[in-house]
């Protein structure tokens, strides 16, 4: 979803809407003084509204199951900040914990080393090089500017020139 990890941590089960298929990023969780905040996102741009894809919608159901079977054990704390992604006791998740977890499962694919970050360059790369206009990309990952998306994502263009100028000649020469 191109979601930054403290948007995700700090999601809430009130900004999404299962039947309509939707989510709001209104605030990012981060930890201050030893303690789980959430806060205001980045930017302006970066409260927005994302529809979800039929498969997340239903990953997300599914992970709210399993998020109220684990209500019920004794060993549950609480999820007072009412967040989707947490801990199996309740408790917020805490990015750099999330980051390790992430760099072993990495490992344990065989797949090369990277940022959690490179997550959300991955959703841009992939919307870009499968035609969704620069303007559509730069409001799902909440950017205040197409230059910044655009000037991100410029190792995408190359290959977006080329297929464009296939498409021109599949148009007039093909015919």
């Amino acid at each position: 979803m191109g979601l930054r990890q403290g948007e995700a941590l700090g999601l809430r089960w009130r900004d999404i809407d299962l039947e309509m298929g939707y989510l709001r990023v209104t605030k990012q969780l981060q930890r201050i003084d030893g303690q789980f905040v959430l806060v205001e996102p980045k930017t302006s741009r970066s409260r927005r509204s994302l529809v979800m894809p039929p498969k997340i919608v239903e990953a997300i159901r599914n992970h709210q199951s399993k998020q109220q079977a684990e209500a019920q054990l004794a060993e549950y704390k609480g999820n007072d900040l009412g967040l989707v992604f947490t801990r199996p006791d309740g408790g917020p998740i805490d990015g750099t914990v999330l980051t390790h977890q992430f760099h072993r499962l990495l490992d344990r694919s065989g797949i090369p080393q990277r940022r959690f970050h490179d997550l959300r360059h991955s959703c841009a790369t992939l919307l870009l090089a499968q035609d969704v206009p620069a303007r559509v990309v730069m409001d799902i990952l909440g950017h205040s500017q197409i230059a910044l998306t655009m000037n991100t994502y410029t190792h995408v263009l190359p290959e977006l020139k080329r297929e464009a100028a296939q498409r021109m000649n599949d148009l007039v020469f093909e015919r």
